[in-house]
C-alpha cells in the first residue's frame, strides 16, 4: 500500500466517522421529528402542572400513567386520549391560539379525580406578548382570561 492509498482510506473513515457523529448529535435528531414532551399521570395529579409550547410549533405529548387508567382531555387543542394503566399514550398538537388551557383527566380515576388537571400556556413563537396580557406569556395566578380568549366550560375550556 502506497502512501497515497494509507491517506486515502484514512480520509474516507474519517468521513463516515464524521457522519456517523453529525446523526448522533441531538440536533439532527430534533430536526427529525417534534419535540416530545413527557407528562406523567397518576392518582391525582399530572406532572409537570404545567407546560409551554408555541403557537404554530408542533410537539408530541408522550401520555404515561403510572398507576390506572387515566384520561386528558383538552378540547380547545383537539386532544382526547385514553392513558392505559402502566403505558404510554401520545398525541400530537399543534397549537394555533395564544392563551391558557386547563387539561383534565377525563376518566374516572378515584375519588380525587375532580382536582387532576394541568395547564398549558401556549405562547407566540416569536416570544412577543400578546396583545393585552400586560407580561410576556405570564403564568403567575389570575393571568387566566387576559389574552382576550373564553376559557370557560361553555366554550369548551377549563378555566384556571
Amino acid at each position: 500500500m502506497t502512501r497515497n492509498d494509507i491517506f486515502h482510506v484514512a480520509g474516507g473513515a474519517l468521513a463516515v466517522l464524521a457522519g456517523l457523529l453529525a446523526t448522533a448529535s441531538p440536533r439532527a435528531r430534533a430536526e427529525d421529528g417534534p419535540r416530545v414532551i413527557v407528562i406523567t399521570a397518576k392518582r391525582f395529579e399530572f406532572s409537570p402542572k404545567v407546560i409551554t409550547l408555541k403557537k404554530g410549533e408542533t410537539v408530541k405529548l408522550q401520555l404515561k400513567s403510572e398507576d390506572v387508567t387515566h384520561g386528558f382531555f383538552l378540547r380547545p387543542l383537539g386532544i382526547d386520549k385514553d392513558i392505559p394503566a402502566g403505558e404510554t399514550a401520545e398525541v400530537t398538537v399543534t397549537p394555533q391560539e395564544v392563551g391558557r388551557y386547563r387539561a383534565i383527566c377525563d376518566h374516572f380515576c378515584g375519588a380525587g379525580h375532580g382536582g387532576m388537571k394541568m395547564t398549558i400556556v401556549v405562547e407566540e413563537a416569536t416570544g412577543a406578548t400578546p396583545p393585552g396580557s400586560g407580561q410576556g406569556g405570564a403564568q403567575g395566578p389570575g393571568t387566566a382570561g387576559r389574552s382576550g380568549e373564553d376559557r370557560s366550560p361553555a366554550a369548551g375550556g377549563h378555566p384556571d
